[in-house]
């Protein structure tokens, strides 16, 4: 989500820089920006359901990272173990 990227720019000491960084990226006819929608909240209930069955919670915004990524089909580059709880995320590295 770009708003953990930003919130995290704002902590770090290079944030004006990582901006920057993004804005060129975003301009990829590869990079496309998705957003939460009525189908998204059916993504984030099973997977939450999923989580929480395991005993397996994860912070609610990687769990709407999630959620997106599963709608759409998308592959996540993790830093967060947390996203290894979740089997239905494709994940690149």
């Amino acid at each position: 989500m770009l708003t953990e990227l930003r919130a995290g720019f704002e902590a770090g000491s290079r944030g004006a820089q990582i901006e920057r960084t993004l804005v060129q990226f975003r301009k990829s006819p590869r990079v496309e920006v998705v957003f939460a929608d009525e189908e998204t909240t059916h993504h984030y209930a099973r997977r939450w359901t999923q989580l929480r069955r395991a005993g397996t919670p994860i912070p609610t915004n990687a769990l709407w990272i999630a959620a997106l990524v599963v709608q759409h089909g998308a592959a996540l580059f993790p830093r967060d173990r947390h996203f290894t709880a979740i089997p239905q995320i494709a994940r690149v590295g």
